[in-house]
């Protein structure tokens, strides 16, 4: 049984969204159907939108040699019963929400290909059969060391572990197992040198060891043959690929990463004397060579910062009360990170590659707090690179810890900000001078942007209004939650992805009150507000004014009249609505959904702070406004009702 859709996974979304079947599927009920096809051997449900936790009825497949869910929505762990389908060659769960260990996968005897990437499992590394030809683990979070029992897999082909947490070294016999043509480990933190004595298989034609803290030469039978081999970002010494890091900052990482201290003989620690002997006699002779070369790269660098465009950055010693730094993010935080682009930290090379050096025509903004430039990561990711030089003398290590902070606010409702680059300078070691801040990159334009334009306003009917704000509130909790308040709350800041899913695109974070400052993704002064919490709230009753009249409002006074008009209409009569809403979305909505959104807004406008709603008081009047407006679409409404008159249903 084989189905496919269209509902891709790219880019990744938590359920339930544009890109996922309904709210009132059942992946339970589902599979309760499915089972009854008990001696089924092929299941392959690809790109449909399913989405929820697989059931463990899914035991009930005893017959199954293929098993094939991925591209879909699935989240939570893999079902310890998958490990007794005796049958099962063929195991891919790949770009789903998967969390948790894997289960044990020993038993699996006749199990030949097994691709779980693009989840977040982990942190163990999991058991495997033994008759594995395709290993495919990539982009997950794994955080252990390579095991060694690999090298019992005699018909492996094809290995990929990339973008995990691996640590410690590489083991030498991934690249002579015997029937090994493909590996990839880049993008972890794998270190150490490589063994000098290495032997390849004659069949190895791909291997990509880059982004990684090795160390030492790379062994000469990667650099004969007709093979593919991707080393750069490590600080390996004899490749011809310019881009490699110093020794010591891959020393120095290394030691970061604190790999899990393992018990050797004696015999294997004697070894590991010499070697370290002689090692450390050759890190003297590279370590002064390295300063030397440092110090030239350093006036390079030096050189090419005083060219940077980049208006000052002025940081003020005004914390927000209640910032998250300091503090973790709470567990609820970090799982709405679930299916966004990993966070990474880039080079200054990396960066000028990305904006072609800053080139004047990818420049796509500019104010007060630097520019703005189009970009274009080397995975072909487009971004948006903003560039601060700072005034302010900063440690790196202070903006190093800003940054963190940073990076684990991620939310499918904020622009997502995907990595950063700490510049510092040889007059001054030890301050941070440049910081470039990497942004995901909405190319959809603002929700202004929609209400402006009246063909892009004649799509957003009630329905998609309701969903966009209801998104903006999610965002706004989500903030609230780490206590982050205050934030530029308006229509120019919602951005909107091809599906209409919305994003805030300006948050508020200060740096830790011993140093003060306002947040490179904010440059606006909001410590002075008495009360910030409640100031987002009456920003958002604006925000919902604008959805439904369809256009800006650019006064004080133009709020008040507004919100004196909606009042009235409560209190009359339906039809008073008619001459305040968006003509546009006339007759595609439900008289009860927009009187909730009514009456939410005009509390959010509410003159005094304290008569303002919660965030959670507002999101609750958002659902409930969208659970009646279902209600009554799926009733036929929706589609014979269009010639603007109001329904009271």
């Amino acid at each position: 049984m084989a189905l496919s859709g269209n509902k891709t996974h790219l880019p990744k979304q938590s359920p339930v969204s544009a890109e996922t079947l309904s709210e009132k599927f059942s992946l339970d009920s589902f599979f309760t159907v499915l089972t009854k096809l008990s001696s089924l051997k092929k299941l392959s449900l690809v790109s449909l939108g399913l989405w929820g936790a697989l059931p463990w009825k899914i035991s009930r497949f005893r017959s199954l040699q293929v098993l094939n869910i991925s591209s879909n929505f699935i989240y939570g762990d893999i079902p310890q019963s998958v490990s007794t389908y005796q049958s099962l060659r063929n195991l891919v769960l790949s770009n789903n929400l998967l969390n948790g260990s894997v289960p044990d996968l020993s038993g699996l005897s006749l199990l030949e290909e097994l691709d779980l990437s693009n989840n977040y499992l982990g942190p163990t590394f999991p058991s495997l059969g033994k008759n594995l030809v395709k290993l495919l683990i990539g982009n997950n979070s794994l955080r252990s060391e390579i095991p060694q029992d690999l090298n019992k897999l005699d018909r492996l082909e094809m290995l990929d572990f990339s973008s995990n947490r691996l640590v410690g070294p590489i083991p030498s016999f991934l690249f002579s197992m015997r029937s090994i043509r493909y590996i990839s480990l880049a993008r972890n933190q794998l270190s150490g040198a490589l063994a000098s004595n290495v032997t390849c298989n004659g069949g190895l034609t791909f291997v990509d060891i880059s982004n990684n803290l090795l160390i030492g030469k790379l062994p000469s039978c990667l650099n004969v043959g007709n093979k593919t081999v991707v080393v750069m970002w490590n600080c390996l010494s004899n490749t011809t690929s310019k881009y490699q890091r110093s020794y010591s900052y891959c020393q120095k990482d290394a030691l970061a990463v604190k790999p899990p201290v393992r018990n050797h003989k004696e015999e294997s620690t004697l070894k590991l004397g010499i070697v370290l002997g002689v090692i450390g006699g050759i890190v003297v002779v590279l370590g002064l060579l390295g300063f030397v070369i440092l110090v030239i790269v350093k006036r390079v660098q030096r050189k090419r910062g005083s060219e940077y465009r980049c208006d000052s950055f002025v940081i003020e010693k005004n914390p927000v009360r209640g910032s998250p730094l300091g503090r973790h993010v709470p567990q609820p935080m970090r799982m709405t990170s679930l299916g966004l682009p990993p966070y990474l930290v880039f080079t200054l090379e990396e960066m000028e590659e990305a904006t072609n050096n800053f080139d004047p025509s990818n420049l796509v903004g500019e104010g007060s707090q630097g520019q703005l430039y189009k970009g274009w990561l080397r995975d072909g990711t487009v971004v948006l690179v903003k560039c601060l030089k700072l005034k302010q003398k900063h440690s790196p290590q202070t903006l190093q810890h800003h940054m963190e902070v940073i990076s684990k606010l991620r939310h499918r409702h904020l622009v997502s900000v995907l990595g950063h680059c700490i510049v510092t300078y040889q007059d001054h070691p030890n301050t941070a001078s440049t910081v470039f801040i990497v942004l995901e990159n909405i190319a959809n334009g603002s929700l202004k942007d929609h209400l402006i334009d009246w063909r892009k306003r004649e799509v957003l009917k009630w329905p998609q209004r309701t969903a966009i704000t209801t998104a903006i509130a999610r965002g706004i909790q989500y903030l609230h939650t780490g206590g982050i308040h205050g934030n530029d709350l308006k229509t120019d800041n919602i951005l909107l992805d091809n599906n209409l899913t919305a994003k805030i695109s300006s948050y508020n974070i200060s740096l830790p009150s011993k140093v003060g400052a306002e947040s490179p993704l904010n440059g606006q002064d909001v410590s002075s507000s008495v009360n910030p919490e409640k100031e987002d709230i009456y920003r958002l009753g604006v925000i919902l004014l604008e959805v439904m009249t369809g256009r800006p409002i650019n006064s004080q006074s133009e709020i008040e009249d507004l919100k004196f008009q909606l009042e009235r209409s409560l209190a009359e009569s339906p039809s008073k609505l008619r001459d305040l809403i968006d003509p546009s979305m006339r007759g595609t909505f439900a008289y009860e959904s927009l009187k909730t959104v009514v009456q939410i807004t005009v509390n959010c406008l509410c003159e005094d702070p304290m008569g303002r709603p919660t965030v959670e008081d507002v999101l609750w009047h958002m659902q409930y406004s969208v659970q009646v407006q279902e209600g009554w679409t799926s009733s036929g409404n929706l589609s014979g009702n269009l010639s603007g008159n109001l329904s009271t249903r």
